[in-house]
């Protein structure tokens, strides 16, 4: 696929950072293209909607994790 931005080619990745309720979550085994060069992601919109119903719902949680939020 070619990148409507910036014309790079993308390559197939299966990780997804998505914010609900100013939640963040990492959700595995999502199919998506990012683009090589300028690194934007391309979903299916049923994808997304998917993503949504399943954190909306109960969930079973893989792990957890800390991320650390900074300023300049």
């Amino acid at each position: 696929m070619t990148c409507e931005f910036c014309g790079g080619e993308t390559a197939k990745k299966m990780r997804k950072h998505h914010w609900l309720h100013g939640k963040l979550y990492v959700v595995e085994n999502v199919d998506a293209e990012v683009c090589r060069e300028c690194g934007e992601r391309y979903y299916h919109a049923t994808t997304l909607d998917v993503i949504d119903k399943l954190l909306e719902g109960k969930h079973k949680v893989k792990r957890s994790m800390e991320v650390e939020v900074v300023s300049l």
